[in-house]
């Protein structure tokens, strides 16, 4: 049991950082009458693009060679097949947000290659959230302050400190999107500058103290 008054308040932050990580896929796609060619093309379409990605270097921080669909098309009348088709899709997150733009656009200029992106987020353990949750305090401990003061009292103790809610909501704006049948016969790709998206950071506590005792009328 608290003995004497108590303020509760609840604090909050928020805050617009710049993203850390940078994301994008790229889908290698085959189509042939042939299940054998089909997955042959796949196969050296993928390879091609992870020999793009090699030449990258330090440049990519984390790449995932995820969903891979092979599927036969059909007429719609039964079940003869009419072509087999095939896609291999990998995830690649940079850090080096320079060298982003030319790297999409040289993945991009690969035949039958399809670049989604980029998406921008924070690291998991990005000190963004630190900061956030400790702003989050400052503001629940200024808040009690106030209403103290207004009551002319003072805070005596802390009795509880919850947090509330922690979330970064990153402020989208539409990707970029390459798609190409084939590779461009001479010259280099053109060049490319992405900026990137600020991501928003929250966060919330509700706190409890203990006040001495007001001084009213």
């Amino acid at each position: 049991m608290v003995d004497g008054p108590v303020v509760a308040v609840r604090g909050e932050a928020y805050r617009e950082v710049a993203p850390e990580l940078a994301r994008f896929s790229v889908t290698a796609t085959a189509r042939d009458r042939d299940r054998e060619a089909t997955l042959t093309r796949l196969a050296e379409r993928a390879a091609a693009v992870r020999v793009l990605l090699d030449s990258a270097g330090p440049v990519i921080d984390r790449r995932e060679a995820g969903e891979l669909r092979v599927w036969p098309e059909t007429k719609r009348s039964g079940e003869r097949v009419v072509a087999y088709h095939g896609s291999v899709t990998t995830t690649v997150t940079v850090t080096d947000f320079t060298a982003l733009g030319e790297l999409m656009l040289r993945l991009a200029d690969q035949d039958q290659v399809e670049v989604a992106g980029p998406w921008w987020s924070l690291r998991p353990d990005s000190p963004a959230y630190r900061e956030a949750r400790r702003a989050a305090i400052a503001d629940a401990l200024a808040r009690a302050r106030e209403y103290a003061e207004a009551l002319g009292a003072r805070i005596t103790a802390l009795l509880e400190l919850a947090d509330t809610g922690l979330a970064a909501q990153p402020m989208f704006a539409r990707s970029a999107e390459f798609g190409r049948a084939g590779g461009v016969a001479g010259g280099a790709p053109p060049e490319l500058e992405l900026d990137p998206r600020p991501q928003s950071v929250q966060a919330a506590v509700e706190a409890r103290f203990t006040i001495s005792e007001p001084v009213l009328g």
